[in-house]
């Protein structure tokens, strides 16, 4: 077979240096706006549910809501409900007439946006426009020299905050790992929080243990942010809240605790994390129909407290593996069963979030590369607003890996990418361009002024995967993704320190709190 190779095809006398022109431009800085890729690009055009469908689970949720509702709420929750119209029965289940739940839905925050330190990692969470980002609550770092796992340490959240600081398509910071070196709650709580945010810039979001360990984690975010009006106007930290225990059941002192983040105005995201086959039915239509229900009865909680609260409706439902009961967060029904709940979400009109991208495979290697590209992309195809879990997450949530971070930057650049789709107009169809390279032109397109000027703002590159080819390859020493990875994580660690918090700052908040963060 006959392999074409560009050196084959001769030079124009009109245009010359295809090749160089391309590297020069490519070395060249790009605006933003310019980009191939960025954050919030537009998704939404894979819908794994047809239109009966969708309404077949809106009329199952409504049913559930109603006739079978919710057990075990606080009692401070039974009374914000049961004021705006839930029904308290006497078997201790909370339940919502249509009529409550449509109220709820109308008044719902809509084109929420989540702050950062930094606003030009601010997220607009509008329409289908899709976020990557990182969430977890993994015990153990993969250790990829030795091949092995260890206990993840609070040293661990900071260097992996860090790193999401320098990838372009990681684009907000939620907690990946438990730091098992702090035994107390409150103090685990606080510290993850300064950890996370010492980091990075982007948009934070972090879990709470118990109500009574929110205020102190307040009162930093008031120093950070310049005041408690400073905070309100710009909160940059996000509460993930795992209101409820499935199968449709309240989370008491979860619910306390997103009482306490909704009254200290922190935006909230109502998870619902139930496993198909285990706490959520076995079917991927009633495992969307489920969380649905279970996300909605939150929203109905928040609102009730104060209208218009901004939340997240984080609709998590995984797969098990049906054969052994373990939770399998990259098979391909792992990644249907995220995108039915983006397209459900998107019917509703309501910011949403939910898990895709994480690997069962323990180490990044290539089972962890087609479980996390597989599913990540049809969370962003399926327009969901914030894709948690999509980067450095191993061992069906246990294991976390910071090398992956790296590389899971590649592949979400790509799932992004196919996001963005194609556009088609005039000017992309380039009919003159067309006539001018083939009615006496040189017969290609290398080094057009179209494909220069397009190379940057239509393609996306990796910045650590090889494209060599086989002899180049070998000319630079046959590299090794995930030896790269380590090389370019040790970098990263050993030369940015981040000082977004002064010193002086800094110095304050230790004064203040129990930071143990060296």
């Amino acid at each position: 077979m006959t392999i074409w190779r560009s050196r084959n095809i001769p030079r124009s006398n009109r245009r010359s240096g295809g090749r160089e022109a391309r590297r020069t431009v490519r070395a060249a800085p790009l605006a933003d706006e310019l980009r191939p890729v960025r954050a919030g690009m537009t998704g939404g055009t894979f819908r794994p549910l047809d239109s009966a469908s969708v309404d077949t689970i809106e009329d199952a949720v409504f049913q559930i809501l109603e006739e079978i509702g919710l057990s075990q709420a606080p009692e401070s929750g039974v009374a914000y409900m049961t004021d705006v119209g839930a029904i308290a029965g006497d078997d201790g289940r909370i339940r919502f007439p249509r009529p409550v739940v449509r109220k709820v839905l109308a008044i719902a925050a809509r084109n929420i946006t989540l702050n950062a330190q930094n606003p030009k990692h601010d997220l607009l969470l509008s329409g289908s426009r899709v976020h990557f980002g990182t969430a977890g609550a993994a015990v153990h770092v993969v250790d990829v020299k030795h091949n092995a796992y260890r206990e993840s340490y609070l040293a661990d959240i900071y260097d992996a905050a860090r790193i999401v600081e320098n990838m372009d398509n990681i684009h907000f910071f939620q907690r990946p790992m438990v730091a098992r070196d702090i035994e107390d709650p409150a103090a685990l709580d606080l510290n993850t929080l300064y950890a996370a945010l010492k980091g990075t810039t982007k948009h934070v979001g972090v879990s709470f243990t118990e109500a009574p360990f929110i205020a102190p984690c307040i009162s930093m975010l008031h120093d950070i942010a310049g005041s408690e009006d400073k905070w309100r106007e710009r909160p940059f930290v996000s509460n993930s809240n795992c209101f409820v225990v499935p199968p449709l059941r309240f989370a008491t002192e979860s619910c306390l605790v997103m009482e306490e983040a909704v009254r200290a105005g922190m935006p909230v995201l109502l998870l619902s994390a139930g496993q198909a086959g285990a706490t959520a039915p076995a079917s991927i239509a009633g495992a969307v129909a489920q969380a649905l229900s279970e996300v909605l009865a939150g929203l109905i909680y928040v609102n009730a407290m104060i209208p218009g609260h901004p939340c997240i409706v984080g609709t998590w439902p995984f797969v098990s593996d049906l054969r052994t009961g373990a939770m399998s967060g990259g098979s391909g029904e792992q990644g249907l069963l995220t995108a039915a709940c983006a397209q459900m979400l998107r019917h509703f009109d309501l910011p949403g979030g939910a898990a895709s991208g994480m690997a069962d495979s323990k180490m990044p290697d290539a089972q962890s590369g087609y479980e996390k590209g597989s599913t990540a992309v049809l969370a962003g195809l399926a327009g969901l607003n914030m894709v948690y879990e999509a980067a450095g997450m191993h061992a069906s949530l246990l294991g976390f890996c910071l090398e992956s971070l790296i590389i899971d930057n590649d592949m979400l650049g790509q799932c992004m990418r196919c996001v963005r789709g194609v556009e088609v107009n005039e000017q992309t169809l380039g009919i003159d361009v067309m006539k001018d390279v083939c009615m006496g032109g040189p017969g290609h397109y290398l080094g057009h002024d179209q494909t220069i000027g397009l190379m940057q703002t239509e393609y996306v590159y990796p910045a650590l995967g090889d494209r060599s080819s086989p002899k180049e390859w070998e000319e630079l020493g046959k590299p090794v993704l995930v030896e790269e990875a380590t090389k370019r994580k040790e970098q990263i660690l050993s030369e940015f320190h981040p000082q977004h918090i002064s010193v002086d700052l800094d110095q304050i908040l230790r004064s203040r709190y129990d930071i143990r963060l060296g």
